[in-house]
């Protein structure tokens, strides 16, 4: 079952001579209970895909379904609620709140949009995440891998139908990028999280159950159970 589907998408920005068509025409079926990864050259389009995927950008063509919703024409008043509870994010940036401590910020959007937090859930989700004894430290007194994990916690901790991760290991070292991937991916197999990861790291792919390669706004390559070679030689073919 898909949680996430595109049909003709198009963006395009600026116009005349300084038109780019960032998609052009991309269709595409993402399942539930998967870690997809999407790479790419730089300006291949995969950031804008999971920007329009996730209701963070407008398309200019084409259809998106998340989760049985058609999200093109929705209002933006209903797309905020949608992104709110339907739909968690990780950015490369963490994009914590520094005077609040990461129990707070893993609660936040729950307590933005007034909704009880679920404290089996929560648990469950600071377990798999291994943050269970720094709930009550702020950012600045965590390690980046761990800001990470909060900012991963945080996304799945409203029970989202779909996790977007835009270069989610990007200011990571490799241990703690290991971390982060590795709960990604069990947040998947044990929890049956949906996770769609923007990367360009080969090893960052090799976690994920699928890779969509893209380039000039097009699906270029389509891989299932990758491991860090098949993606590097796979990158190498779209290079020549």
């Amino acid at each position: 079952m898909s949680k996430v589907s595109a049909r003709g998408l198009v963006k395009v920005y600026g116009q005349g001579d300084t038109l780019v068509r960032a998609l052009d025409g991309v269709d595409v079926d993402l399942d539930g209970a998967h870690l997809t990864a999407v790479m790419g050259p730089s300006g291949s389009g995969k950031s804008t895909l999971m920007h329009c995927l996730a209701g963070l950008d407008r398309a200019t063509a084409g259809t998106i379904v998340v989760d049985g919703t058609e999200i093109g024409r929705m209002s933006q008043r209903r797309l905020t609620a949608l992104r709110r509870t339907r739909v968690g994010f990780v950015f490369q940036s963490y994009n914590l709140v520094p005077t609040l401590t990461a129990e707070e910020n893993i609660t936040l959007p729950l307590d933005i949009a007034r909704a009880t937090v679920d404290r089996a859930w929560f648990d469950e989700v600071v377990a798999a995440v291994g943050l269970e004894n720094r709930l009550h430290h702020r950012p600045a007194e965590l390690s980046g891998g761990q800001q990470q994990r909060v900012a991963c916690a945080r996304a799945l901790v409203s029970r989202p139908s779909v996790v977007f991760a835009d270069e989610p290991t990007g200011n990571l070292d490799s241990r703690s990028s290991a971390e982060v991937l590795g709960f990604l991916r069990r947040s998947v197999d044990e929890l049956g999280q949906t996770v769609v990861m923007v990367t360009h790291d080969p090893r960052a792919a090799s976690y994920a159950h699928r890779v969509l390669f893209l380039a000039d706004g097009r699906i270029a390559g389509d891989l299932m159970d990758p491991t860090q070679q098949t993606v590097l030689d796979a990158l190498g073919e779209m290079a020549s």
